[in-house]
């Protein structure tokens, strides 16, 4: 059973209740699997050194794609392990589950769980689930970008026993700011100790890619009297009626720029020259006019969307379409060294999750292409900046400016 060096390195440092930060790519589903087996009396080397049985049954929480498309259980069988216990070796029980389904598994105790792809921020009931899970199991995160904020890692830090609750955070480190009427926060405050506990639990895979990342702006036209009567009247010129909050005035100038033609032309000129390529879209509207577009003859046409989970085509020359939320996670696809994002999904996780689809350990590309769709509409500019700052689009603001 053979890791690559930083992996090994990474089994080294881990430990429980850790986060293993690394990209999308990297093999942290390998990596903690490994790192669960040796916890339980497994050794690594050239030849097969079991556990001792039973090991502790094994809960895995991951998406609903990666648990549907049975990925894990393929990262499962070099260890032999399996969620089918007339296929694996222990006397144990391996689950791989959703995120939608925490709770099922908040009464279980003395397991090791594997939470893939971090989604306990918040005060939601998968947080409530997780800290009553960690408190009587081991248990390790899997995230390619573990937190944007500290309260992004408040519920792993009170799993880790560093606070009580998150009262107790909130009274050591944050400070309101009393000129709104809703809570936010101010500024933080004895940072020093917030940045030796992250750094503490955090496990960062140390890997050089052999890929080269070209990422490619192509700017596209739009109707500006079109979108000046939108904007100013805040008025759907589809439907003939006025457009009632800030999201449907997002969605609005959005469609208007998105379905201009130059965008479909765009599409087309980079297929001519990269005819195997993955499309990545956000809206219904979207998919129809991606479906539509006069592909050359020959052309596979394949979805991944909240209505069709179509597999990635073969061919010499094919068109995969994947809805951002659908998509953007739990797969892979070492068929291609192209990605076209039609449009610009609203959070910076999405598009980084979205890119990585292609930027594999196994690729045999050594540079990706990645081919940015957008115009210079006010909306598409601030969308694009805010990603480049590496922080999500906010609807508010950008309606709040264009008063």
């Amino acid at each position: 059973m053979q890791l690559y060096d930083y992996q090994l390195d990474a089994v080294r440092r881990m430990k429980n209740g850790c986060i293993l930060c690394g990209g999308v790519g990297t093999g942290k589903s390998r990596t903690a699997l490994a790192y669960y087996f040796i916890k339980n009396g497994g050794e690594l080397g050239d030849e097969y050194y079991p556990m001792s049985d039973p090991p502790q049954d094994l809960i895995i929480i991951t998406t609903a794609r990666k648990r549907d498309t049975l990925e894990w259980e393929g990262e499962c069988a070099p260890f032999l392990i399996s969620p089918d216990r007339s296929v694996g070796l222990y006397q144990h029980r391996v689950i791989i589950d959703s995120w939608n389904n925490i709770g099922k598994y908040k009464d279980k105790q003395n397991s090791f769980f594997i939470f893939d792809e971090q989604r306990v921020v918040g005060h939601g009931e998968w947080v409530k689930s997780f800290l009553k899970i960690t408190k009587n199991n081991d248990w390790i995160l899997l995230s390619a970008t573990p937190g944007d904020s500290w309260q992004d890692y408040i519920p792993v830090f009170i799993a880790n026993g560093f606070y009580k609750n998150r009262t107790q955070f909130n009274s050591e480190h944050i400070v309101w700011d009393h000129h709104v009427k809703f809570p936010k926060v101010d500024r933080y405050i004895n940072t020093g100790r917030l940045i030796r506990l992250r750094n503490s639990i955090l496990v960062d895979m140390d890997f050089q890619r052999k890929t080269t990342p070209h990422h490619v702006e192509i700017y596209t036209d739009y109707d500006p009297a079109d979108y000046k009567r939108i904007l100013r009247d805040r008025w759907n010129i589809w439907d003939e009626r006025p457009l009632e909050t800030g999201g449907e005035l997002c969605y609005a100038l959005r469609r208007l720029v998105n379905s201009d033609e130059s965008r479909s032309r765009a599409v087309m000129d980079i297929l001519a020259d990269h005819p195997k390529a993955i499309i990545f879209y956000g809206f219904d509207y979207e998919l129809n006019i991606l479906k539509h577009l006069p592909y050359m003859e020959g052309t596979v046409v394949s979805e991944w969307n909240g209505h069709k989970h179509q597999p990635v085509p073969d061919g010499d020359a094919w068109a995969y379409l994947v809805q951002y939320t659908a998509g953007c996670e739990g797969w892979n696809c070492i068929k291609t060294d192209t990605v076209i994002f039609y449009s610009q999904n609203y959070s910076y996780k999405v598009m980084e999750q979205a890119s990585g689809r292609i930027d594999r350990l196994n690729t045999p590309f050594s540079d990706l292409y990645y081919y940015h769709l957008k115009s210079h509409a006010s909306i598409d500019v601030s969308i694009s900046r805010a990603l480049k700052a590496k922080r999500d689009f906010n609807i508010g603001r950008f309606v709040n400016t264009h008063k």
